[in-house]
């Protein structure tokens, strides 16, 4: 693949975007990166984010024969050097015609909201799976999957990846013979221009509630919310809970780029005695135990009838804040194509890693590992936890992580002062934090009359030690960081086994006790 000089000019003029160009003797690139480690021979090098001069020294060192930024660096001398005024806008239209818009080839379901969005998009991919014969690509919190071979399929380190990665993946996922392509797009990835001029076939917004405010992300919820909206105003056709909140907002935003008759609403009650929602599919949770989940679908009016998704569906992953996500899964896959047989097969054989994985401690109770990293995720899984399982204990094992979403502290203590009777406060990807601070933040929004609460920042050991406190009857949550195989701290990805392998160590353990 390249991508000449004068095709970059008409694209960034086209959007306002180029201030100048100064070309030397390349009139090509054969490579695009923004990663100084990774460049190649004749490469177009971008200038972006934390950016340091050295950066671009180390990149022409390595091949780079051009570079993109706002300024106008010395190091850069003898290369062309195309001037922007906004160099995140410039990476996402460049990379999408360097890897020649592969999003054309895709049909893309996007989601968004504060919680669920990777249970959802799991739930989608499997459904679609079954639709298009295993030609279904992923990019989530997760995995990104880009292929059906082995090393197609990865560790993601963002929810939402840089905009030269996204195309880079979708190109290798056509390339790959996928037809389809399901993602998460996080309020960051519209905040930092990820996936700027990126279109959607289909567009989800599951829900908001504030999460992710503070200095190095959203300024203020509102901020959140409208970065949020950006999806829908991007989607061909949007899909909507019509139980979240601000749903007025968020209709209108949809409203403003979607036809009414593209737009479908879905909720687990007739609202339209209520308000104005009138939501286009109604579920109704059939069985919601800690080991089963079955939901009836229900369409409620000609446009969803027409699309034959009634029916009763099993849920192959707990809790009843699921019902919610695999509805949206259902409605979403069905304006890709599936049939109902598809989403009965996809839901009912679904595993979403680390997303309420079971485990049996035998005498010691039943261990859930789970991603939950905010409030309203934690509230979610911890009462219907409790609601399932009333007379047994609920153990957690949390933390937070550090120099983000410094509202999770709060809304852990609030959770678990709810719904727990026993918690063991670790660390949690403390970043450039002190984690043995950021326990004791969480700590001070629990009401220890209800709570009794261990302090252990080895995030090994306090596994073990919930596990090895637990009864029979107990439930014992592991919550935060699911298979994440990492641990950030002070800059650095340590390694760390994920939490699913730490249990199963715990609990082999107990087995030769």
């Amino acid at each position: 693949m390249s991508l000449g000089i004068n095709e970059i000019k008409t694209i960034l003029s086209e959007h306002n975007l180029l201030i100048k160009i100064v070309p030397n003797k390349n009139e090509q690139f054969d490579d695009v990166t923004y990663d100084s480690r990774n460049v190649h021979n004749n490469a177009l090098f971008f200038c972006k984010g934390n950016f340091k001069p050295e950066y671009l020294t180390m990149a022409k060192a390595a091949g780079a024969s051009g570079y993109v930024s706002e300024k106008k660096y010395a190091e850069g001398s003898n290369l062309t050097q195309i001037i922007v005024n906004d160099v995140q806008k410039a990476m996402s239209l460049i990379g999408a015609a360097f890897y020649r818009y592969p999003e054309n080839d895709l049909f893309t379901i996007a989601y968004t909201g504060t919680k669920g969005k990777t249970t959802s998009a799991y739930f989608a991919r499997s459904i679609l799976d079954n639709t298009t014969n295993n030609k279904t690509g992923l990019l989530s919190t997760i995995d990104t999957i880009v292929g059906n071979n082995p090393d197609q399929k990865f560790k993601s380190h963002l929810t939402t990846p840089e905009s030269l990665d996204i195309f880079k993946y979708m190109r290798m996922a056509v390339d790959n013979g996928m037809t389809h392509m399901v993602m998460e797009v996080s309020s960051q990835a519209y905040k930092k221009d990820r996936v700027y001029g990126l279109k959607y076939n289909i567009g989800l917004f599951l829900n908001i509630s504030p999460d992710h405010i503070g200095p190095n992300e959203h300024p203020t919820f509102a901020d959140y919310l409208h970065c949020k909206e950006q999806l829908l105003i991007n989607s061909d056709a949007c899909i909507i809970n019509a139980d979240t909140d601000h749903f007025e907002d968020i209709y209108m935003a949809a409203k403003a780029t979607t036809q009414p008759e593209d737009i479908y609403l879905f909720s687990d009650h007739d609202q339209s005695l209520i308000d104005n929602r009138h939501p286009d599919f109604i579920f109704d949770s059939i069985s919601d135990t800690i080991s089963d989940n079955k939901i009836k679908l229900v369409s409620n009016n000609k446009k969803a009838k027409a699309m034959k998704l009634d029916g009763e569906y099993k849920i192959a992953v707990a809790g009843d804040y699921n019902e919610s996500n695999a509805t949206s899964a259902i409605i979403a896959t069905g304006l890709a194509g599936a049939n109902s047989d598809d989403v009965s097969n996809g839901l009912a054989t679904v595993f979403v890693p680390g997303r309420m994985e079971s485990y049996d401690a035998k005498n010691h109770g039943n261990v859930y590992v789970d991603y939950a990293h905010n409030y309203a995720s934690m509230h979610a899984l911890l009462s219907f936890l409790k609601h399932g399982n009333p007379d047994g204990k609920v153990i957690v094992v949390v933390g937070s992580p550090g120099n983000k979403g410094e509202d999770r502290r709060k809304g852990f203590g609030m959770a678990l002062t709810e719904n727990a009777d026993e918690a063991f406060l670790t660390t949690d990807d403390p970043a450039f934090e002190d984690p043995a601070a950021i326990v004791d933040e969480i700590d001070s929004y629990i009401d220890h009359n209800k709570v009794n609460v261990h302090i252990e920042l080895d995030r090994r050991l306090a596994i073990s030690k919930a596990i090895h406190s637990g009864d029979k009857n107990s439930i014992i949550v592991v919550a935060g960081k699911g298979r994440d195989p990492y641990q950030k701290i002070n800059g650095v990805d340590t390694p760390y086994e994920t939490d699913s392998v730490v249990v199963k160590n715990v609990l082999k353990g107990i087995e030769n006790e």
